[in-house]
C-alpha cells in the first residue's frame, strides 16, 4: 500500500474510509518525503491510527535519524536584519531637512551623543565660558587703564593683581568655579565688574547644572543593564498540549531582578494589500499571553515564552516546508524597571526565518541543588529535536477535528445495549428477530467501553 498515493490509485483505495478522507488534509506526500516528521506523526498516532491519516505499520515505519537544523543555500540572499541580535535597530535616518528640531531638544540630543562627543561638548562648554568671561575681564581692565597703572599703588583697579589676559582668564576660572584663592579680587570701585561678576555666577551655575545633569543621565542610563538580559539564539516550533507553539527563551544573569517585567513580540514582514499597496516591513503583533497576563514575567530564572499558533496567529497556515522558504523577522522586546535604580530598561533581540527551528524543544536548565535551585546557563541556547508534525496548525486542527468526529460516530453507546439484548432475547424465544437497532451517534462512556 503506497502511503503517498493518489486517491484514484487502486492501492490507495484499499485504505479505510476514515484514512482516505483524512490523508489529503495533512499532505501525506509531503510527510513521506520527510521521514522525521512521518515518524513523529506515527509516534503520536499510536493510540489512534486515524490521527492525520497515517496508518500504523506503513512502509516507512523505520525511524530516520533527526535531521540537522536547516540552513539556507549558499546562493540565497541574506536577509537584512531590522533589529540586530544585540538589540540595536538597523535603521538610519537620511535626508532629514528639519535639523533644527534636534536643537529644540538639546538636552536629549546631548544625552544621545556618543561618549567621545559628549566629553568633547562637556570640555568645550566650560572652556568657552571661561575664555569668554576672561576676555571680558581683560577688556574691562584695558578700557579702565588698569594695565597702564600696574606699578601705581595709588590706583584702584577693577580687579586687584590682574596684569594681563592670563591673569584675567585665571580670575574667570576662580569666579565661575567659586575657588577664590584670594590673590585676585574685585574692588568696589568697578560697577561694571560687579555686574559682570553677577552674570558669570548665574551663567556658570546654569552651565554646571546643564552639563552635570547630562553626564549624570548618560552615566545612569540603563542601556548596559540590558547586556545581562539574554535571549536564546534560536526560536523553536513544537507541540505543547497538542497545539503548535512558537517559543523562545529569556533569562537574567544578575541577582538583582527586573521589576514589572513584560514581554512583547512583533512579526516584521513585507506584504501587499488587496488594493495593490506594498507595505515594507509591516509589523504584526504576536500574542505571548497579553489576554491571560502571561506576558508579565517574574524573571528570577530563565523562562520559555510561548506563542500559540491559533486562528489569530500569522503562522496559522505556515507549514514546515513553507517556513523554510519564507522571509520574515520576529522581534522580541523585554521591558521592566531596574530594581537598583528604578529606571526603565528595554532589551531587544530578533529571529530570522532560518533561526526558527521546527521540531525542536529547549533543554531544561533548572535543577534542584542543595538548599536552592541552580540554573545552568551552559545549556541556555541548547535545543533537542522532538516529534512534531510538518503540517500547518490549520491542517493539524482540521485533522484533529475529523479524528474526533470519526471516533464520535464510530463507537456504540451504552444506550444501544438494551435494544440489542431485547432483540437477542426475542430471537431466542423463537420469534422473528427485529430490525437492527439504529446507532444513536453518542460517544460511549468509559464504563461502556
Amino acid at each position: 500500500m503506497a502511503l503517498g498515493g493518489d486517491l484514484g490509485d487502486p492501492e490507495a483505495s484499499a485504505i479505510p474510509a476514515p484514512f482516505t478522507l483524512l490523508a489529503p488534509s495533512c499532505r501525506i506526500r509531503e510527510i513521506q518525503e520527510n521521514a522525521e516528521c512521518g515518524a513523529a506523526l506515527r509516534a503520536m498516532a499510536q493510540d489512534n491510527a486515524a490521527f492525520c491519516g497515517v496508518p500504523e505499520g506503513g512502509p516507512s515505519e523505520a525511524k530516520a535519524p533527526p535531521a540537522p537544523p536547516r540552513r539556507r543555500g549558499a546562493g540565497a540572499r541574506k536577509r537584512q536584519r531590522y533589529v540586530e541580535k544585540d538589540g540595536k535597530c538597523n535603521v538610519q535616518h537620511g535626508n532629514v531637512r528639519e535639523t533644527y528640531r534636534y536643537l529644540t531638544d538639546i538636552f536629549t540630543t546631548l544625552v544621545d551623543l556618543k561618549w567621545r562627543f559628549s566629553l568633547l561638548v562637556f570640555i568645550l562648554a566650560y572652556a568657552v565660558t571661561w575664555l569668554f568671561f576672561g576676555l571680558i575681564w581683560w577688556f574691562i581692565a584695558y578700557c579702565r587703564g588698569d594695565l597702564d597703572h600696574l606699578e601705581d599703588h595709588a590706583w584702584t583697579p577693577c580687579v586687584n593683581n590682574l596684569n594681563g589676559f592670563v591673569s584675567a582668564f585665571l580670575f574667570s576660572i576662580e569666579t565661575e568655579t567659586t575657588i577664590g584663592y584670594g590673590h585676585r579680587v574685585i574692588t568696589d570701585k568697578c560697577p561694571e565688574g560687579i555686574v559682570l561678576l553677577l552674570l558669570q555666577a548665574i551663567l556658570g551655575s546654569m552651565v554646571n547644572a546643564f552639563m552635570v545633569g547630562c553626564m549624570f543621565v548618560k552615566i545612569s542610563q540603563p542601556n548596559k543593564r540590558a547586556e545581562t538580559l539574554v535571549f536564546s539564539s534560536h526560536a523553536v516550533v513544537s507541540l505543547r498540549d497538542d497545539r503548535l507553539c512558537l517559543m523562545f527563551r529569556v533569562g537574567d544573569l544578575r541577582d538583582s531582578h527586573i521589576v514589572e517585567a513584560s514581554i512583547r513580540a512583533k512579526l516584521i514582514k513585507s506584504k501587499q494589500t488587496q488594493e495593490g499597496e506594498f507595505i515594507p516591513l509591516d509589523q504584526t503583533d504576536l500574542s505571548v499571553g497579553f489576554e491571560t497576563g502571561d506576558d508579565r514575567l517574574f524573571l528570577v530564572s530563565p523562562l520559555i515564552i510561548s506563542h500559540e499558533i491559533d486562528e489569530r496567529s500569522p503562522f496559522w497556515d505556515v507549514s514546515r516546508h513553507q517556513l523554510e522558504k519564507d522571509d520574515f523577522e520576529i522581534v522580541v522586546i523585554l521591558e521592566g524597571m531596574v530594581e537598583a535604580t528604578g529606571m526603565t530598561c528595554q532589551a531587544r533581540s530578533s529571529y530570522l526565518a532560518d533561526e526558527v527551528l521546527w521540531g525542536h524543544r529547549f533543554s531544561p536548565v533548572l535543577s534542584l541543588a542543595e538548599g536552592c535551585y541552580e540554573v545552568d546557563y551552559g545549556g541556555f541556547h541548547h535545543t533537542v529535536p522532538v516529534p512534531t508534525p510538518a503540517c500547518s496548525a490549520r491542517q493539524l486542527a482540521a485533522a484533529a477535528a475529523r479524528r474526533d468526529a470519526h471516533l464520535y460516530w464510530s463507537i456504540p453507546s451504552r444506550l444501544d445495549q438494551p435494544l440489542e439484548e431485547a432483540a437477542v432475547a426475542e430471537a431466542g424465544a423463537g420469534g422473528e428477530p427485529g430490525p437492527p437497532p439504529e446507532h444513536n451517534g453518542t460517544l460511549a462512556s468509559p464504563e461502556g467501553l
